[in-house]
Formats: C-alpha cells, structure tokens, sequence
C-alpha cells in the first residue's frame, strides 16, 4: 500500500486513479494528522507527501510532517511533491530524509519511474541482508566469479573487497532507474563504472551516451544537449541533434558535471527535474524517457559549500553516491591489473610469449601511481614497448619511471641551465599545473593558455595520464 498525503482532493484522486492504473494500492488522506495515524496503523510501503498544508505556502507544516514521519517510520521512504518555484523547500527536505523529489504539475511517466526506483531501493536492502545471514561470505575470488555470474562486468578487474562493495552495490541499482553520481579521482574507471550500470540495466539495448561536460561552455550548452533547428542563430547552417534526443530511452552519462557552469546548471537542472527539454529553434517541448549517470573527480558537497554548484541540482543526481576506491587503497589488484594489460598487449602486439616477472609485480605494488589505473595501464604498455625482454622485470618498468623529468624546483626558483631541456620544462609545468588544480583539465588549459584539445595533445606527446 502506497500514501498519498494532499490536502487538494483533486491530486488525491488523480494520484490514486494513476497508480492503481498501474498496479499499485495507494490511501489518501487530506491532512497531518490523518497521514500520521495511517503510518500508526499499517506502515506503507511509500509516501508521496505534499509539501504545503496552510495558506502561508512556506511548507514549514510540510517539513514538520516529513520529520514526523520519519521519527515514527525511519525506513519508511518519501517522495515530496512540490512546486518548480519551491524547489530549495524540497532540497530541505531531502536533508530531512526524504528519498526524491517530483515538482507539480508531474508527468505521469515521470512520477510512475520514481515510485518505481524509490520503492526497488528501500526493498533491495532487507533481501540483501536475508542472503547474507543465509550464508557465509566466500572469499575476495569467488565472490568476485559469483558477481561475474550475475552481472555484467567486463573490464573491471580486480578483488579488492572495497572492490567487490561497489560493484554489489552496482549490479543492486543498475536495474532500476535511479540516477547516479560516481565520485573518485582521475584514472579510476569512472566511465567503466557507468557502462556497467547500463549494461546491467533494463535499458541495455538503448543508447549509452558520453557527455563531457567539463568540455562544454555555457554559450553551447543547449546547442549541444538539446539540438538546434536551422536557423535557430547565427551559425545554425544545419539542423542538430542533441546528446538527449541521442540518449533517449537510454543512458546519459554526465562526466566531468563538476566542471559545468552556473548558468547551465540551471538548464540541466529543468530537464533532469521534468524530463521534458525544447530544441533551440523549437518551442515543441519534447519528452525524455532516459537514465542519468554523472562523474566527478571533485568534492561536489565542498562546491556546494562554496556556491559552485547549485545544491538542488546535487540532490537531483545523487539518488544514489558511488565511490571509487584509488588504487593505490587496493594495492593488491595491481598484480592482477599488470596482467589483464599484458594479456592485451600481448595480442596486440603479436607476442605470445611476454610475461611479467614476480618481482616486477611486486615493485609496481609499492608504487604510488597517484594517475591510478591509467598511469598503470600507460606504464605497462611504455615497457612492453621499450624493453626488448619476455620476461618484464622491475628494470623495465624502472627505467621507464626514472625517463620522467626531474623533481620541480622549489616554487619560485628556475631550474638551473642544462639541468632540463624545454620539452621536459613543458611537461613538468603541466603535472604541476594538474595538481594545483586538482586534474581539472578545463581549468589547468585556461592556466596555461592553452585549448582543451592542445593541452590533451601535449598530455599524449608527454606520456601525461589524464582523464577525458
């Protein structure tokens, strides 16, 4: 049974006339008091809970009731309904408890997928916690091959239990549609992770698309994520599809969404909130049916903090937080990574007889690899490359270590002359320039005067590991 808490006896019964239409039972009650005595005496299995019951509209009656509710029901899932114009009051309410939110006037396919994500969400954890009573763990091994035998997970390697965590926690979420936020530093296997949870949801068949947004400014925005007709500006010679026409009924993977602009912000905000979006060119509005999974390697709450990324939107994608482990937190997969890169190269380069030494495995776990995976990967591949041995011993792979410039000088100081040539100058500059703006590649171009698609030159020409 499902509770529908309004005090317009209009919602109430459009909302109960919706959900039983598609198969759910649902009680509606006008006010505070009935909601809480209907909690009392048959716990629901969702709220759908109106965010104003008095004539003032400031919601605090709203926000009291939330509070009420989850002091009687902790577990017990929300989804308030409010107004576009009082989106911060359901941002309050989401750091009281509530699991989403839905603005008023809804769309019908819109709210039935929230119900339906919300309600897959609060109900996977008690199964999970019957399966696990049920039996012992097994080992970091075989519980890696049971996953294996679950789900979908090409690509991803390793047994690291923080590891295996993550991608219970994935093959759990990808079959329902809540969005998701992947947090983790650059070269982790951030865009790997969103694949996995396409590739394990309902919406496998569907489009997959890639959106660097950190790439993106403000003035091309709709343009790009929306479309353009004809016309539309200046340089509208042609008509264009955008990334959400192409991801439509599909995934839309946001990464880099801690690099986007305030102003657009605001724009994709609208869209993610209402599914609906206009071409520019077009007042149409269109609607989307689509899966949300955006990326970071920033600390999007700090941002938050320092009124760099709207707080609302934050709550919009972040249904669900994800949280990649460096690898340098699971230093033994290492080994195992080492040998799924060989293994490729091995093909790849048409020698079938290479091969990583035990000591080599063992120098390379003791490595920092602050790139994580990539700069693993990019190791790896430098010393099959270079080394004309089968067998890679920890001098392949040091040599290649010791061919990087030198240490920086001390800030302020120039290097002394004939210590560097300009070449290795240039790349220290740019590692440099990575760190102090913590891998943030839009704005280390921008430092360095440099565009984007330069700089990911110079970061190939380099052997710099970066993330796209």
């Amino acid at each position: 049974m499902l509770l529908i808490i309004d005090d317009d006896l209009a919602i109430r019964t459009s909302l109960r006339l919706l959900l039983k239409q598609h198969g759910y039972a649902a009680q509606a009650v006008a006010t505070p008091a009935e909601a809480l005595q209907a909690v009392r005496d048959a716990p629901p299995r969702l709220v759908l809970m109106d965010m104003n019951y008095a004539l003032d509209t400031s919601g605090a009656d709203g926000l009291a009731l939330l509070r009420a509710v989850k002091a009687l029901r902790p577990a017990l899932p929300v989804v308030l309904m409010t107004g576009w114009g009082s989106i911060e009051l359901a941002v309050e309410g989401m750091k009281a408890g509530a699991a989403e939110f839905i603005t008023k006037p809804w769309q019908n396919d819109a709210l039935l997928q929230t119900v339906a994500t919300v309600l897959a969400l609060a109900e996977q954890p008690a199964a999970d916690a019957a399966a696990t009573a049920a039996a012992a763990p097994p080992a970091p091994a075989a519980a890696r091959r049971q996953l294996d035998q679950q789900y979908r997970f090409a690509g991803i390697v390793g047994h690291d239990p923080q590891l295996l965590h993550l991608l219970r926690q994935v093959g759990q979420v990808a079959p329902t549609d809540a969005s998701v936020l992947i947090e983790g530093e650059s070269g982790t296997g951030k865009e790997l992770v969103a694949e996995a949870i396409h590739h394990n949801s309902h919406r496998r068949s569907q489009p997959f698309v890639k959106v660097n947004l950190g790439g993106i400014s403000s003035s091309l925005f709709e343009s790009e994520m929306f479309g353009h007709r004809r016309g539309a500006f200046t340089d509208a010679k042609t008509d264009r599809v955008g990334r959400f026409e192409l991801a439509n009924g599909g995934t839309i993977f946001l990464d880099e969404i801690g690099e986007l602009e305030l102003a657009s912000q605001v724009k994709l905000l609208r869209v993610l909130q209402d599914r609906t979006y206009e071409v520019l060119g077009d007042s149409k509005p269109r609607r989307l049916d689509i899966r949300v999974i955006a990326a970071t390697n920033r600390n999007l709450a700090e941002l938050v903090q320092q009124g760099r990324f709207r707080e609302d939107l934050f709550y919009r994608i972040n249904l669900i937080t994800v949280r990649l482990p460096a690898l340098r937190e699971r230093p033994h997969d290492i080994a195992l990574l080492t040998q799924h890169f060989v293994d490729q190269l091995r093909a790849t380069y048409r020698r079938p007889a290479l091969k990583v030494g035990t000591r080599a495995l063992h120098w390379l776990r003791d490595q920092p690899l602050p790139g994580n995976i990539r700069e693993l990967k990019n190791l790896v591949e430098r010393a099959v490359l270079v080394s004309g041995h089968e067998e890679l011993g920890p001098e392949d792979f040091q040599a290649n270590r010791q061919a990087l410039p030198p240490a920086a000088p001390a800030p302020g100081e120039l290097p002394a002359p004939g210590t560097l040539t300009l070449d290795e100058l240039e790349a220290q500059v740019i590692r440099q320039a990575l760190a102090h703006f913590e891998g943030n590649i839009s704005r280390v171009a921008r430092s360095l005067g440099l565009s984007r698609g330069a700089l990911y030159r110079r970061f190939e020409k380099h052997g710099i590991p970066f993330d796209v």
